[in-house]
């Protein structure tokens, strides 16, 4: 049954420098897999960064609209995610178990999309 939706697009532009930001910086947000994933290609980097960062504002919207009583800093839950790519190349949101911040048995679906100025993901929480 789904439990929660969110959407988020962000504009490319916006990430175009941050490939110089500090590691420390990055790790605020991203999980070091993504950091390395996003710099690994200098002509990407920027929708690379700005597709995951959508994605973790659309995680956040979906939860919230899941799980309503619970008041998760957005930083906070940027944390707990981390996105990888399938064998089929397709889009994967992990979160981190270790830490539990919601139920075990919650399955996340997500999908990208960008162009040259706009990133979007779409995310659905189901249990």
């Amino acid at each position: 049954m789904i439990i929660g939706i969110g959407i988020d697009s962000v504009e490319v532009e916006r990430f175009a420098h941050w490939h110089t930001y500090a590691p420390s910086t990055l790790r605020r947000i991203f999980s070091q897999e993504e950091i390395d994933y996003c710099l690994k290609n200098p002509l990407k980097t920027a929708e690379r960064f700005a597709v995951r960062f959508a994605a973790r504002e659309a995680f956040y919207k979906a939860l919230s609209s899941a799980y309503p009583m619970l008041n998760v800093p957005f930083l906070t839950l940027c944390k707990y995610i981390t996105i990888t790519k399938s064998e089929n190349q397709a889009p994967i949101l992990y979160l981190n178990r270790q830490k539990p911040l919601i139920q075990n048995n919650i399955k996340t679906f997500v999908s990208f999309t960008h162009t040259k100025n706009t990133a979007s993901a779409f995310i659905i929480l189901e249990n």
